[in-house]
């Protein structure tokens, strides 16, 4: 559905309870966070401008994307551009393209690849855009790098784990495992029901979801400017993990995909994985009802009363400078902001919307899902600790290489994460 919108209602980002000197002060001569100036909330005619996108090479976010162009597009009567690539293909091409000077306006971006990007030097500060306009804290903190607001928070939600809370009855396994311990005990029972326990990640591919592991035994990733892969708890995480694989209670070559059609097919009672991904179970499963068994359920703590530990997962829309960036700047707060429309996205694709107003609507609050789910899993997540480290993709695939070596035997955990922690410091 086109939403209907007006110059006034852009305008109203002008007043996001910003003073008139400190938005003087951004606009004038502020440097932006990677040494773009910052933009100014409705400043200006507004002019052509380009907007990248890897959703838009997807059948199923494409049209709510389109309409939210289109509404743009006659609301300010100028025309919007569109560059698509699809997602596994999307931070290489966007870089190409940002560093040879070939792209400028808004784009799409995965939370963690905004250290990424930004390190190229040439997004724009979007810090006009923040105040007033309802982001959650959590939210916020996603866009921001080396305190600066690079990037506008478009939806934001977690990986977290999602039971199917028939098998878990069945079993008799606990829905709400506080620690480790007892979560061991309840994947036991349900291999005990004749089904794939838990449905966790063993191809290298996804083997990064080793890391929040790490974190629930204490392990913080990276201390100061070294790795800490290699400590105590990094090592018992993994030794843990290869106990699982050997005792049947994880099965080899799983990643995010396989996974989920594992739990679509009944055949794995819990898996991890954000919200987004129970649309694709669900069209994938004979069950009609499974969607009323998903239920999310808080990751287990080494020792009762700790916080559980969930990765950030999310989009943004960045602004690179250049041609059109102001109108550009303008749409990514329209697009992120709006009540109506992300209500409208979130309707269209259940995606978690990332202002205050937007996740109080009815919307969302009816949606028991992804209620449950910010409540019990996002409410905690945090960015990894790699994401600011532009070779962070380089450091995750060497924990992952080293920790599939250990689940196959042909290394022993300690000295296999030692390996990757070496690897990690040379790409700090």
């Amino acid at each position: 559905m086109v939403q209907d919108i007006s110059r006034r209602t852009l305008l109203r980002y002008s007043v996001f309870g910003i003073g008139g000197a400190a938005v003087l002060g951004l606009a004038g001569c502020a440097p932006g966070g990677s040494g773009a100036p910052a933009a100014t909330p409705g400043g200006g005619t507004a002019t052509d401008f380009t907007f990248s996108s890897w959703s838009l090479s997807e059948e199923a976010a494409k049209p709510a994307i389109e309409s939210a162009l289109t509404s743009f597009r006659q609301a300010e009567g100028i025309e919007i551009d569109t560059v698509a690539y699809p997602y596994n293909e999307y931070l290489n091409q966007l870089t190409l393209q940002v560093r040879g000077g070939q792209f400028a306006g808004a784009a799409q971006l995965d939370v963690a690849w905004l250290s990424a990007l930004a390190a190229l030097g040439k997004l724009t500060d979007l810090s006009a855009f923040t105040s007033g306009a309802g982001y959650t804290d959590a939210a916020l903190g996603a866009g921001r790098s080396d305190g600066k607001q690079l990037g506008l928070p478009w939806t934001i939600g977690a990986v977290g784990l999602i039971g199917n809370a028939e098998l878990f009855e069945r079993a008799g396994a606990s829905l709400t495992p506080t620690t480790i311990e007892e979560f061991e005990d309840g994947l036991r029972a349900l291999k005990g029901i004749g089904v794939i326990p838990y449905a966790a990640s063993t191809k290298a591919a996804q083997l990064k979801d080793i890391v929040v592991w790490m974190q629930t035994f204490g392990s913080p990733i990276v201390d100061g400017d070294a790795s800490a892969i290699g400590d105590e708890a990094s090592v018992k995480a993994v030794e843990w993990y290869k106990k699982l694989y050997d005792d049947g209670l994880i099965a080899p070559d799983v990643d995010r995909a396989a996974a989920r059609t594992l739990f679509a097919q009944g055949a794995t009672a819990i898996y991890d994985d954000a919200p987004v991904g129970k649309s694709s179970v669900l069209s994938q499963s004979p069950d009609a009802s499974l969607g009323d068994k998903m239920v999310p359920i808080a990751r287990p703590v080494l020792k009762a009363g700790q916080t559980p530990q969930h990765v950030l997962w999310g989009h943004l829309v960045v602004v690179v400078d250049g041609a059109g960036a102001q109108t550009a700047s303008d749409f990514a707060a329209w697009l992120t902001s709006d009540p109506a429309q992300s209500e409208t996205y979130f309707t269209a694709l259940g995606l978690p919307p990332t202002t205050d107003a937007a996740l109080s609507s009815t919307a969302v609050t009816s949606n028991t899902f992804v209620e449950a789910f910010t409540s019990s899993i996002t409410a905690t997540a945090q960015p990894s600790p790699l994401w600011k480290y532009p070779a962070y993709g380089q450091m995750e695939t060497a924990i992952a290489e080293q920790v599939q070596a250990v689940l196959i035997g042909q290394a022993q955990p300690a000295a296999a994460m030692k390996t990757a922690g070496e690897a990690i410091d040379r790409l700090l």
